[in-house]
């Protein structure tokens, strides 16, 4: 008599984590391909490494664009692991679920806050 268990499992939860293990991945090649274009453009400029350099660099639209999603994939990319972490070692449900909205809301001003300072360069 053969049995078998994985019939009988009920998925639930954080979708035994591929999904997110996959996003994670994809936001830190994403933010690994940001960091090299970063130093692609500070070895190759010309000049010393000052203010001027900076915004310089970051005054392309490309730049702008590329830096936004590179911000928005660090939350994403801090979010899934924040809720990992929550999930695998706060096992009390409430205390669990306040930490978890109260890192949604850091990580939320955090990125805002990257934001702003991106569009005031």
């Amino acid at each position: 008599m053969s049995v078998n268990y994985g019939s009988k499992r009920v998925v639930v939860g954080a979708h035994y984590g591929l999904r997110d293990w996959i996003a994670q991945r994809g936001t830190a090649l994403l933010m690994a391909a940001f960091t090299v274009v970063l130093l692609a453009q500070v070895i190759f400029s010309h000049g010393p490494l000052s203010y001027d350099l900076w915004a310089g660099i970051f005054s392309a639209q490309w730049m702008k664009v590329l830096t936004l999603v590179t911000i928005v994939a660090l939350g994403y990319h801090a979010w899934v692991g924040m809720r990992d972490i929550w999930m695998d070692y706060v096992k009390p449900v409430v205390v669990r679920l306040i930490l978890q909205i109260l890192s949604i809301f850091w990580l939320v001003g955090c990125v805002g806050y990257m934001v702003q300072v991106l569009w005031r360069l």
